[in-house]
């Protein structure tokens, strides 16, 4: 199937300015995607009309905020193919649900000569809780190494897990390569060996169809700003096995049963793990980008994703003094990238004074350059509602930069 890019696109209202008198042509989608007006709509729809405190209020306020906070959960879990509500956890993003688990499952189950095996293209977000982790509990973090392709080193990774494996941490989309990793076999050899397996799915959701049962994953993480959604708010998919076990992140309330000063007892899950006044306005608009990507349905937009890609990549390879960064043969949405003798700052910074929006820097994955021997790269990442005909400005403007810094 194709889309109709003019029609999605006239759903943005970002994509209608100019910079710089320039038409805006936003390719930094890996760090944050734009809103479509449904989105945009159901938050100020709250706020206008629903704006109340969840699951606590009797009045009519107060139970059409929880009614829709409670329906993006369950979106949430359709979407994902969740068991059940239960296994849907808000926070803040995918940031925090990590922390969440590696401090509450990551405490309670991690032991002194215990080890934690991530790869080398984490995003930092899934190395310094678990460097954190260690530190606390006397633990050792190992790590598997990629390719220069950017490919996870299978058997690398497996030679790597032992019986002293407790949890494999392990990108689902890598946002500095692109790299698609193979998590169903990953998750069937880390369980084989007796680990747990957290996949972090920030970029994947918004171009990859996922099923957590199919998976296998325990744990499964995402931020809604990446799919489309709202900043500040995302999930943890959690086996509900694991979240029954584990103990709360943070004290306060909603996550309580009853409390008196000699003791605490604690609310059933998911709300042992949500303390306080929830993010509601961002979890409707979650569910309004949920609705958003299921009527547009996520195999359609991935497929002109893809194509996008593949014409970036071919234009690329056109230029002699262009290096891509990440090359593997199952990959999606981001072209990353060095121009001989130009820093990717310096790109970046032309290329903004054309009206162009990309990332330069080392985007949350130092190992990643540090594999690469580059101190940073440019980042080209696209979304449903990109064109080829920005592709081709793009490239376009790289003379610009060649002019200046040659």
């Amino acid at each position: 199937m194709t889309i109709d890019v003019d029609s999605l696109r006239d759903e943005f209202p970002v994509l209608r300015q100019e910079v710089y008198g320039r038409r805006l042509i936003y390719l930094d989608n890996a760090a944050t995607t734009q809103k479509p007006s449904a989105v945009i709509d159901a938050i100020r729809h709250y706020y206008e009309y629903d704006n109340a405190n969840v699951h606590r209020g009797v009045h009519a306020l107060s139970e059409r905020a929880t009614a829709g906070y409670e329906r993006a959960r369950e979106k949430l879990r359709d979407l994902i193919n969740a068991a059940s509500v239960r296994e849907i956890v808000f926070t803040r993003g995918t940031t925090e649900a990590i922390n969440l688990v590696a401090s509450s499952w990551g405490d309670a189950n991690v032991r002194a000569g215990d080890e934690i095996l991530i790869s080398e293209m984490e995003h930092h977000s899934d190395i310094v809780p678990w460097q954190l982790l260690c530190e606390r509990r006397g633990a050792r973090l190992v790590v598997a190494p990629i390719s220069d392709r950017g490919e996870l080193l299978v058997e690398e990774f497996k030679a790597r897990l032992s019986e002293r494996t407790r949890l494999v941490g392990i990108v689902h989309l890598s946002n500095s390569l692109g790299t698609i990793n193979p998590v169903a076999g990953i998750v069937a050899l880390a369980h084989d060996a007796g680990a747990k397996v957290l996949v972090d799915g920030a970029q994947a959701l918004a171009h990859l169809a996922v099923d957590v049962r199919a998976l296998g994953a325990d744990f499964y993480v995402s931020s809604a700003h990446k799919m489309y959604g709202p900043t500040g708010i995302g999930f943890l998919y959690a086996k509900s096995p694991l979240l029954e076990d584990m103990p709360p992140y943070q004290g306060g309330g909603d996550m309580i049963s009853h409390v008196t000063f000699e003791k605490t007892l604690y609310n059933e899950t998911p709300f042992k793990f949500e303390a306080g006044t929830p993010n509601i306005a961002g979890a409707i608009g979650y569910g309004a980008a949920v609705d958003w990507l299921n009527a547009k349905g996520v195999q359609t937009l991935a497929q002109h994703e893809q194509r996008l890609l593949a014409y970036a990549s071919q234009r690329a390879e056109a230029c002699n003094d262009l290096r891509v960064i990440g090359t593997a043969a199952n990959k999606a949405t981001v072209l990353s990238f060095i121009l001989d003798g130009i820093h990717a700052h310096d790109l970046g910074t032309i290329l903004d004074r054309e009206g162009i929006a990309i990332r330069a820097g080392h985007h949350c994955t130092m190992p990643v350059m540090q594999h690469f021997r580059v101190p940073a790269t440019a980042r080209a990442s696209f979304a449903a509602y990109n064109t080829f005909d920005e592709i081709d400005v793009l490239f376009d403007s790289l003379d610009k930069a060649r002019e200046v810094f040659r």
